[in-house]
């Protein structure tokens, strides 16, 4: 699958890094991330990363907005494994068209 992108909010880019197994967008200085592995046709939400210093921000919600509207524009699912993304999709309605499980 081809490397792609999505909004994540106020212009940051979400980028899919497909070789690595993540969903990436940059942040000052670093990158926030969101791991995953393809399982039977959906991507496994496994981690999310945002950097410490960094942490209060909004950006693990950035982040998790690109990761979904990634997962919608590809036709995709996903199965949340991951605590943060887990939350996100219980207080974000929204995104549940594209999670299962």
């Amino acid at each position: 699958m081809a490397e792609g992108s999505a909004d994540g909010s106020a212009g940051t880019a979400v980028v899919e890094r497909p070789e690595r197994q993540r969903f990436e967008m940059a942040v000052e200085g670093g990158l926030a991330l969101a791991y995953y592995r393809p399982e039977e046709g959906c991507l496994v939400l496994t981690h999310t990363e945002v950097p410490q210093r960094l942490s209060g921000r909004g950006l693990g919600s950035a982040l998790a907005r690109g990761v979904f509207a990634a997962l919608r524009t590809s036709g995709r699912k996903a199965v949340l494994r991951c605590d943060f993304m887990r939350a996100y999709a219980a207080r974000h309605p929204e995104v549940q068209d594209v999670v299962v499980g």
